[in-house]
């Protein structure tokens, strides 16, 4: 049995679970659509002075353009770059011809964005005993139906069968045993552990751990001291261990929609017409899909990109358009006077419940540029 105290200890039966990553995928999906983009470094994103980078081709990649970077500095690495504007209902199509695919195999689904999921193929349709078997007919299946290619990582836990699907990407699959769990981890530097953001990984080499060797030399009471809730979950993982079940159900996080302007915004007026534009789009979607939501929070960035935010939570959910922009007004206002510009602005629904449980698997974000 799993304690507090001895988390090494499970009695948990092994699991056999699958973690399939769409390689470069709107990208992808551009250059299938258009003959002319094959094989030529290509983003999905906005090409101008504030645009972003949505997703990068392998051939993009080859110039160190990657994902969340600023267009220009995308530019300035690869001159040659090609720049094509989302098409996110596509996107949401071929999502949705990939997930028929899963569930031929599996009812057990956790989707982590329209590119990537879970599945928990330990009991499966098709009688398949072997989940690196499974995950080569789901791979060749997807490439069937939709011309793209998928990436696969198989493990006995969610957190290795993550890590397993970036090994032999792109085209590709590896498999990490339960035999080789630990021994994976304790190589793996700690800054590309899943969920170990750079802030964190700058605190542990600070503590002088950078390897999951590292990590797992720490007792539970020193990782609880300095990462609080997270120090259980970091002690489990530095030993292979991740019992969390696959999710077909997740609660919905959050619901978002952000604009990056051209030219800096200083007047409250301005802003606020703009946080409106945000607002509607975002009510549109949760009220289309009959979600309700109890949080709002109003994102700004900087001109230096210095970004705070600002939230409220009713006790009640929020019964219409006209009071989410009230209230989302009453959370901007107060940035102003502004002594620097700011370039972005963004509102996010969340506390959320509703019925749309196809849809409720993850936070959504509407619009990134």
């Amino acid at each position: 049995m799993t304690t507090d105290s001895d988390p090494t200890q499970s009695e948990a039966p092994r699991r056999k679970i699958i973690h399939v990553d769409m390689d470069a995928f709107y990208a992808s999906v551009e250059q299938r659509d258009n003959p002319e983009l094959r094989g030529k470094p290509v983003v999905v994103g906005g090409a101008g002075p504030r645009g972003v980078v949505a997703a990068a081709s392998y051939e993009a990649r080859v110039f160190g353009v990657r994902s969340a970077m600023p267009s220009v500095t995308a530019r300035r690495k690869c001159p040659e770059l090609i720049f094509a504007r989302p098409r996110f209902d596509v996107y949401r199509e071929v999502s949705g011809q990939i997930r028929e695919i899963f569930a031929e195999h599996t009812d057990l689904i956790e989707p982590l964005s329209l590119d990537e999921a879970y599945l928990d193929v330990t009991e499966n349709k098709q009688g398949i005993a072997s989940a690196t078997e499974l995950a080569q007919v789901v791979r060749a299946r997807i490439k069937e139906v939709t011309g793209l290619n998928a990436s696969a990582g198989i493990s006995y836990c969610k957190f290795l069968a993550k890590m397993a699907s970036d090994l032999n990407k792109p085209n590709g699959q590896a498999v990490i045993t339960p035999r080789r769990g630990a021994e994976f981890v304790a190589a793996l530097p700690v800054a590309k552990f899943h969920g170990v953001g750079p802030a964190t990984a700058a605190k542990m080499a600070r503590l002088g751990i950078t390897t999951g060797a590292d990590l797992r030399a720490q007792s539970l009471e020193f990782l609880r001291q300095n990462f609080g809730k997270s120090g259980g979950w970091y002690y489990r993982i530095s030993r292979g261990i991740d019992e969390r079940a696959v999710q077909p159900h997740r609660e919905r996080k959050s619901v978002g929609a952000e604009d990056t302007f051209l030219e800096d915004i200083f007047e409250p007026a301005l802003a606020r017409e703009e946080l409106a534009k945000l607002v509607a789009r975002v009510w549109r979607h949760t009220d289309d899909k009959g979600l309700k939501a109890r949080t709002v929070v109003v994102k700004v960035k900087y001109a230096d990109f210095q970004q705070i935010t600002r939230s409220r939570t009713l006790s009640v959910p929020l019964a219409s358009a006209a009071e989410m922009e009230a209230l989302s007004f009453a959370l901007l206002d107060p940035v102003f006077p502004v002594a620097k510009g700011i370039r972005l602005l963004g509102v996010t629904l969340s506390t959320l419940s509703g019925e749309d449980d196809e849809a409720a698997t993850q936070g959504v974000q509407l619009s990134l540029w």
